[in-house]
């Protein structure tokens, strides 16, 4: 059974920082892509940001300059530093491990979401 544990959420300041982990557990085939997403209130949940197994990155834009993904293959878990948060950051941030098996279909698994709350 797959499982996406999240951890770091909380309340912060504007301006702070907060650090979020992602450890995955189960039966991969062979992770292709770990990531990060939030949803705030009333929107759409969106793409934070996510790190494929080579190590390339890709982040939104309003993020870009204040946080960063990074990946522990050895340990099947993802990280999101951020940094000089702001209000609009604010909401549920969400582990994806995107799995990928011989025949190359993908296979999406999300954790249970983690609260982020920035202060002004």
């Amino acid at each position: 059974q797959e499982q996406l544990v999240e951890s770091g959420g909380g309340l912060v300041q504007a301006g702070g920082s907060l650090r979020l982990s992602c450890a995955a557990s189960g039966s991969f085939f062979s992770i292709y892509a770990m990531g990060w997403y939030r949803q705030a209130p009333g929107k759409q949940r969106e793409l934070v940001a996510d790190i494929r197994s080579g190590g390339s990155t890709n982040y939104a834009d309003s993020v870009k300059g204040r946080f960063t993904i990074s990946r522990d293959n050895a340990k099947n878990t993802v990280y999101l530093q951020m940094n000089s948060l702001k209000p609009e950051d604010t909401g549920v941030y969400y582990c994806r491990v995107r799995d990928r098996d011989l025949g190359l279909s993908l296979y999406d698994y999300w954790g249970q979401g983690t609260r982020v709350t920035v202060s002004s």
